[in-house]
């Protein structure tokens, strides 16, 4: 399988902690510790029909990172129930201080453990939240071929990604679902040459997506990008508004 996304590089574990009080909560969906963000419930009242939920699929920080956090309290705050597993269960890399950190290691096993963990969260996800629910599902950096994977069944109505690692031609081939990438002009793991392999395959196969590409930010500008920078700010929040408008627009 021809790669279009690589599998990691230096961005995918740096950046700059933001400041906020997130206000989700912690459950267990099977056996899987999972960062739960509701939408208020004037929102929900408001929009009435089924439940709209998005599967959010983290980077290696992990859901519980407040970065993450403070994200999906944003979906949920414009009338989403968000759901984060933590398919890393715990073992995210920010803990790992250690000198002789081996990371190929790391992400190679925690890779493992997602795929292990993932499949059986998504059914129980499916019968608490009901199977009638509108699902959307994003995911950053480690989390986009978890997106892709969900993306190829009938299980969601949209997906979403930013500066994926982990993708193959056959991701995109497979596509079922509307999909918008939210891109970094530079980026080791989605060079411009992959991500422009990767919408040559969209138009052959006449998919529905749609391709933001922010200049001046790099691999990781949506979740950890600096707040201080007009530029990496701007972008970081451009991003999270694009994701969540595509996801009203297809879970109407």
């Amino acid at each position: 399988m021809a790669t279009i996304a690589h599998p990691h590089c230096d961005n995918c574990v740096t950046g700059v902690q933001h400041s906020g009080n997130p206000v989700g909560k912690t459950a267990t969906i099977a056996n899987v510790p999972t960062y739960v963000s509701e939408p208020p419930p004037a929102t929900t009242a408001a929009s009435g029909g089924p439940k709209k939920v998005i599967l959010f699929f983290s980077d290696v920080y992990g859901p519980f990172y407040v970065n993450n956090q403070l994200l999906q309290d944003y979906f949920a705050s414009q009338g989403f129930f968000v759901l984060g597993i933590d398919y890393l269960l715990g073992d995210t890399v920010y803990r790992h201080t250690e000198q002789d950190f081996n990371r190929e290691a790391w992400f190679n096993a925690s890779r493992a453990t997602a795929e292990k963990v993932t499949p059986k969260w998504l059914e129980e996800v499916r019968e608490q939240y009901g199977a009638d629910s509108k699902y959307c599902a994003v995911g950053y950096c480690f989390g986009g071929p978890f997106v892709m994977n969900v993306a190829g069944t009938n299980d969601i109505v949209a997906a979403a990604f930013a500066h994926p690692g982990w993708l193959t031609e056959d991701h995109f081939k497979n596509l079922k679902h509307p999909l918008l990438m939210s891109c970094a002009e530079s980026d080791f793991t989605f060079p411009t040459d992959l991500r422009r392999r990767a919408e040559d395959i969209l138009v052959e196969n006449k998919a529905q997506y749609q391709i933001q590409v922010f200049s001046g930010v790099k691999h990781g500008f949506s979740v950890r990008g600096d707040p201080e920078n007009p530029d990496a700010r701007w972008a970081k929040e451009e991003s999270a508004r694009g994701i969540i408008g595509w996801f009203k627009r297809f879970s109407a």
